[in-house]
């Protein structure tokens, strides 16, 4: 028996005047405008273009609950079931979209909020006895019970049928995971990942190939997904060794099919190694992460940041206080043309001796990359990209 059985069938609708009926009825159009702009206002999921394929759905669901209201109120034991099918579509379209079932269930509740005081409002003006006003108020909230019991069997029913549950749950879960921007009423990643019998790793790396890639060698557990013609790959950095980015997770039988590998990145963070994978490929750059410079010059700040942890690593140690000085003396000593302690004491306003102390730390702590052209090129692009964002306004 559905909820429309179960609730809608018997009172409290009989302790309703049907004279009610034609005068919500006259008012439907205010009254369901008023709730889905409470609605968008109230949860940020909903607050969609109003032509959006969203917005319409939701102006459509709060006029169809509105109307089927006014029909019980004209005649409560009329058969109902033609709106089941209506109802439950919501849920599975919060299935489909990879949400849960939280927003849709608050739309719901600001709904019946709205409908108990705007409601109350029209019988009062109407002079309808005041005695209706319990009456009124449980009727609007067994309906929206109802409403909500059917939404929660359709997102019951879209998921027991999906075909091949994993599969699809991990191809949303990629998908979710490289997504820069999240839906704020999608489902928690945690229960997304349970879904997907995926343990959620601290570290990703993310493999870009072409669309007609063979992943046959490809190890189960990596993450796939097809985007904008390419295939996307998201692979735990726990099973993927730094040292070794392609010779793990089958990754290495990809090398000669175009595959690029971005950095290790943090989870949440994952977009950032999918967009150096994504810009290693367009240059011929398997491994992303060695060519950081290239690619930040081609584009982004996010490559940036990671380029200026790399350069700074080795005074990552250091009291907060002399790190900032050594880097401040760093950049001094790659923009001076002699790479003395002198010309580096006039750029910072420093006695000459406190300058040569602090190379001589400096090349304690990176040794002969001081000297390497590639590592200068790295470290002034680093602190100049470092110096550029930091003056940028918060």
């Amino acid at each position: 028996m559905s909820a429309a059985d179960s609730l809608l069938c018997r009172r409290p609708w009989h302790d309703l005047p049907p004279a009610l009926a034609p005068l919500l009825r006259a008012r439907l159009p205010e009254l369901t405008t008023e709730m889905v702009q409470a609605i968008r206002r109230e949860v940020r999921g909903y607050r969609q273009p109003v032509g959006s394929a969203v917005a319409r759905d939701l102006a459509e669901a709060v006029r169809l609950a509105a109307t089927q209201f006014a029909e019980l109120v004209e005649e409560p034991d009329a058969p109902q079931q033609h709106y089941v099918a209506r109802f439950r579509r919501l849920g599975r379209l919060e299935y489909l979209s990879g949400r849960g079932m939280d927003g849709l269930q608050a739309a719901y509740r600001i709904g019946a909020r709205v409908a108990c005081r705007r409601y109350a409002d029209v019988a009062r003006d109407a002079a309808l006895s005041g005695e209706i006003a319990v009456p009124l108020s449980e009727a609007v909230l067994t309906h929206i019970h109802a409403l909500a019991e059917e939404s929660v069997a359709g997102f019951a029913e879209a998921r027991a049928g999906a075909a091949d549950e994993v599969l699809r749950t991990r191809r949303l879960l990629a998908a979710r995971l490289l997504d820069r921007h999240r839906d704020p009423l999608a489902e928690p990643l945690p229960d997304l990942a349970r879904r997907a019998v995926w343990p959620l790793p601290e570290r990703v790396r993310c493999a870009v190939l072409p669309a007609t890639a063979d992943l046959t060698g490809v190890d189960a557990d990596v993450l796939r997904v097809s985007r904008g013609g390419e295939l996307h790959l998201v692979v735990p950095d726990e099973r993927l060794p730094a040292e070794r980015p392609l010779d793990e997770r089958g990754l290495t039988v990809l090398e000669g099919a175009g595959a690029a590998v971005g950095p290790s990145m943090p989870l949440d963070e994952a977009w950032v190694s999918l967009h150096c994978a994504r810009l290693g490929r367009r240059l011929g750059r398997p491994r992303a992460e060695e060519h950081l410079s290239e690619l930040h010059l081609l584009h982004g700040s996010p490559i940036g940041t990671l380029l200026a942890d790399k350069v700074l690593e080795p005074l990552r140690a250091l009291p907060p206080g002399k790190a900032e000085r050594l880097t401040d003396t760093l950049d001094a000593l790659l923009a001076s043309s002699g790479r003395t302690a002198p010309e580096v004491a006039t750029a910072l306003g420093i006695h000459p001796q406190t300058a040569r102390n602090r190379l001589r730390q400096l090349a304690v702590l990176y040794g002969e990359r001081l000297a390497d052209p590639a590592f200068r090129f790295d470290a002034q692009l680093a602190l100049r990209s470092r110096s550029q964002r930091r003056s940028l306004p918060s």
